[in-house]
């Protein structure tokens, strides 16, 4: 397409119309990043391949240091004996049986207490007799030399019955010669000294146990005088039998009330029905029970009966009457000395009546003197009852007094007793113990002249000192990692801005120098649709591919796989800060993209520092700056490459005194507007985001930015705060690019293309989010 046929800004291009401006390829909440310090496996191998030399110059300095001071260390001899200390047959567990007294069960044994063993051995009083006889041939030895700088070692062999004692010196002939008096000293000490002291220990229980035996006795005594004294066996079953005897008490009692009750209101009713006193009833019972009173009683009545039956015939005045009066008469005196024998009294004073009882008022007078006679007997049961309930009262609230007394002079009678016994016990463990260590210690394993020095170990302390030098390197290493706040790798770029990798830009040493445009040109690619023509420029070549010409091929085919359904038309090249290379990427994509049949503009707008005249050998008297504030037309200023068919530059031109505010114009808005219609791809090279508003401006009308990240200048914080700028603006974020990749091959090409393009799931991800955005 030719520059002076530009079309208008209305019309669609070669596929309709233009594409608006993207939100952001972010989700709505953007992931957390993981905390920069924390370093996976891969990350952990790339820092120690990156920082081999440091490593490797620690550990050598640390494993050289530690090799000079072994081998300037003088050779140390050791030796050692071993010491049986107690007996390895099954005697002596037998003998330790005997020690045995029932109820006490921490009689001491004839089990050794060997850390309490190691420190006597090791005292001063122990070791003196032993360092006289070292000093007569080495004076220089001291206690202190030889126990307090613990050339002396004494330890117990794992958990057998064995002392081992080693010691380490200078001399290998001072070394046996002063184990040797060692082990003298501790046999003697073994055969004298500890007999001794148990001997002391039995005297001392023999002189303590008469003490004891008298104080047992005493409170046995007084315990049997204090039972027999309250009549007590057991305070604990003596109090239940006293509980159950007042509840028995109290249950006779009530029995007791119940049954006066009762016979109390029968006698009532027997004394209303009767109307007889219990005297009366008692005197009536009686006298119908005397056979005398009753026959003269009947003869009496059948003398009324026939007196009755005579008046009515005769006259009080007739024999037959008085004859009958004068029996009557008789009869009277007789059956008063009659009831005088029975009853003890005369009819009239114990209220009797001459009549004849019937049964029924015979067998109701007799219930009414038993309920009489059972109410008293009732009565007098029941102060007994109250009697026995008062003694039993009084000797229960006696009973925790006697409890009391009873468990002060049981318990003094216990200690006492467990006193004695464990008195007893300990004089049978001591003679036992004396008897088990009648013979001395037994040396098993006698001290030698050492032949060869156990320090220091050479070889084992190369070997840790090339082990700890490691380790150091390694810290040293990460130390310096974290202060190195670079990136490295591509991948560390990936993963820290969790952004797709669209491109890996080898490392250049030609591109420190401005290429000019021909040499450019004849290291890219020709474009897929170019054939042969008469009068070409140029004559057709073969292409020769390189890492560096493939790189940016690779970059722009993974853009166009973003935007494959949906085009990408215009693109933000940028970064975080100066010198990561952004300008030259600008340059390269846009070439590699106009060599694939693409037309592409490429606008230098970086009004601050512009460098894409410089990279490509262009004029920049007219650019971008004076169609903005100028009258200048974007024809007159757009500058096309001699050697390329689709390629057009816009330069920066003459620097204004306020980019941001021409970049920011409704006029940039409109230039934008035409350059999307026209071309087919348009990237802008705009400032650094990081301080400057410029490219988040322009940004924010494209289809999204690349962010170029240097290798080994970009600072990752720097990054992420681009990153987050760009958030804030809207503006969408493509993916970034790794620049300066060292170690760069066709080997390690094909590995980028493979691990860090773009994946088909993010691809897939980017073209429903445009697809949906569009829609």
């Amino acid at each position: 397409m030719e520059m002076g046929n530009i079309q208008d800004p209305l019309l669609p291009n070669g596929n309709g119309k233009r594409l608006p401006s993207m939100p952001l390829i972010y989700p709505t909440k953007p992931p957390e990043n993981p905390d920069d310090d924390d370093l996976n496996l891969r990350q952990l191998l790339t820092v120690f391949k990156r920082r081999a030399l440091v490593i490797a110059g620690v550990a050598i300095a640390v494993t050289s240091g530690i090799g000079f001071w072994s081998f300037r260390q003088e050779p140390k001899y050791e030796s050692r004996f071993q010491l049986l200390v107690e007996p390895v047959t099954a005697e002596g567990g037998k003998l330790n049986k005997l020690a045995q007294v029932p109820g006490v069960t921490d009689v001491p044994y004839s089990v050794l207490d060997y850390d309490t063993q190691i420190q006597v051995l090791r005292s001063p009083n122990l070791m003196s007799p032993i360092l006289k006889e070292i000093q007569k041939r080495y004076p220089d030895v001291s206690y202190d030399s030889l126990i307090t700088s613990t050339k002396l070692k004494i330890g117990r062999l794992e958990e057998t019955k064995i002392l081992e004692v080693r010691y380490r010196d200078t001399d290998a002939k001072k070394v046996r010669e002063i184990l040797h008096q060692v082990a003298r000293g501790y046999l003697r000490y073994s055969l004298q000294e500890r007999q001794m002291n148990l001997k002391k220990g039995i005297e001392f229980v023999d002189s303590q146990l008469p003490q004891l035996r008298l104080r047992v006795d005493k409170l046995q005594a007084d315990l049997q005088a204090f039972r027999q004294r309250n009549e007590l066996l057991d305070p604990e079953s003596q109090s239940q039998q006293l509980a159950m005897r007042v509840n028995t008490i109290e249950q006779q009692q009530v029995d007791t009330q119940v049954k006066i009750r009762e016979n109390q209101s029968l006698y009532a009713t027997l004394t209303s029905q009767l109307g007889l006193q219990p005297e009366q009833a008692i005197a009536t019972t009686s006298l119908s029970e005397a056979p005398r009173y009753q026959q003269l009683l009947n003869q009496l009545q059948e003398i009324e009966a026939k007196i009755a039956k005579e008046s009515a015939r005769f006259t009080e005045d007739s024999p037959t009457i008085v004859a009958l009066r004068n029996q009557q008469r008789n009869l009277l005196p007789l059956l008063e000395q009659e009831s005088q024998k029975v009853i003890g009294t005369n009819l009239q004073q114990a209220g009797v009546t001459n009549d004849s009882p019937s049964s029924i008022r015979n067998q109701l007078s007799q219930q009414l003197v038993d309920a009489a006679n059972q109410i008293q007997v009732l009565q007098m049961r029941q102060k007994a009852i109250a009697q026995a309930e008062r003694l039993l009262n009084q000797q229960v609230r006696q009973m925790p007094v006697v409890a009391r007394q009873y468990t002060d002079l049981q318990r003094e009678l216990n200690v006492a007793t467990e006193s004695l016994n464990r008195f007893l016990g300990v004089r049978e463990g001591l003679q036992i113990e004396v008897a088990q260590k009648s013979l001395p210690w037994e040396i098993i394993l006698k001290p030698e002249v050492p032949k060869f020095p156990v320090s220091p170990n050479n070889e084992r302390n190369l070997i840790l000192g090339a082990i700890a030098g490691l380790l150091l390197g390694t810290v040293v290493a990460l130390m310096v990692e974290r202060l190195d706040n670079v990136f490295h790798s591509p991948d560390e770029l990936k993963d820290r801005t969790k952004l797709p990798l669209l491109g890996v830009i080898p490392y250049s040493k030609q591109l420190k120098e401005i290429m000019p445009a021909a040499t450019l040109a004849d290291k890219m690619p020709e474009p897929e649709d170019a054939t042969p023509k008469k009068g070409n420029r140029r004559q057709p070549q073969w292409y020769k591919a390189s890492p560096f010409l493939e790189s940016f091929r690779s970059l722009h085919t993974n853009i166009r796989f973003l935007g494959s359904d949906t085009p990408i038309h215009s693109i933000v090249i940028s970064s975080a800060t100066p010198g990561d290379g952004k300008s030259t990427v600008s340059v390269h994509l846009a070439q590699a993209a106009a060599a694939m049949g693409q037309r592409v503009l490429l606008v230098d707008a970086d009004l601050r520092l512009p460098q894409v005249h410089k990279v490509l050998g262009l004029e920049n008297q007219i650019g971008l700056s004076n169609v903005i504030a100028t009258g200048c037309t974007a024809k007159q200023a757009i500058q096309r490459l001699p050697m390329w068919d689709h390629l057009y530059v816009l330069t920066a031109g003459q620097l204004p005194p306020d980019p941001t505010r021409l970049l920011s114009s409704k006029k940039m808005l409109y230039l934008m507007e035409q350059f999307h219609a026209v071309f087919d791809l348009v990237i802008y090279d705009t400032p650094p985001v990081l301080g400057l508003a410029d490219g988040q401006l322009l940004a924010a009308h494209t289809n999204g930015v690349v962010m170029v990240g240097g290798l080994g200048k970009t600072d990752r914080s720097m990054m992420m705060q681009s990153l987050d700028r760009l958030r804030i603006s809207n503006a969408t974020v493509l993916g970034v690019v790794a620049n300066g990749v060292k170690g760069y091959t066709t080997q390690s090409y094909y590995h980028y293309q493979h691990y860090y393009a773009p994946t088909e799931s993010e691809v897939m991800k980017a073209k429903k989010l445009l697809q949906k955005r569009m829609g």
